[in-house]
């Protein structure tokens, strides 16, 4: 009988663990931080270039939802700022956007004159497949150690590892 608990208490530790670690890669990204937020003054070609996004990141939208909103848009609604025809729109003023699968997604804001401004309040995420978030877009190669976390982009893998220690010595103390 102890050997079938002992089976079945290793498959569970195995199925939690996995789970732990396949969201110990996810991380959530402030768009604009550190200086700015969803906002007309952040150049979000220069936020967006030092960033990797994966399956199972988020993206937050802060702003005041009295001045702006974000529409989730086609690539073409992208390019001309087509507010017409959105995919989702967003307007609470913290929203928070998981990235479900690899492809290019686009925002824009819908407010008038925001999306065509200079500089735009207009962003392009592209969700690479596979591999984890914990390496910055721009590493010189693999063996460099990862940035410190920031608000930017918080990490869940020490939380997750951590999570999944102390689940296994739980487990084969009892």
């Amino acid at each position: 009988m102890a050997r079938i608990i002992s089976r079945s208490g290793s498959l569970a530790l195995v199925a939690v663990m996995a789970a732990v670690f396949g969201m110990a890669s996810a991380a959530t990204y402030n768009v604009g931080e550190p200086g700015g937020s969803w906002d007309l003054q952040t150049n979000y070609g220069d936020w967006v270039s030092s960033k990797r996004f994966h399956p199972g990141d988020q993206i937050v939208f802060k702003y005041s939802p009295q001045a702006h909103d974000v529409l989730e848009v086609s690539k073409a609604d992208y390019e001309s700022c087509n507010t017409g025809s959105p995919i989702a729109t967003h307007n609470s003023g913290n929203d928070a956007i998981t990235l479900t699968a690899p492809g290019t997604r686009y925002f824009i804001c819908g407010f008038p004159n925001h999306c065509t401004a200079t500089g735009g309040m207009k962003l392009q995420i592209n969700v690479l497949p596979g591999a984890t978030s914990l390496a910055p877009a721009g590493a010189p190669n693999a063996n460099s150690p990862p940035p410190p976390p920031s608000s930017a982009a918080t990490k869940a893998a020490a939380t997750g590892f951590g999570l999944a220690f102390m689940l296994a010595a739980g487990l084969i103390m009892a």
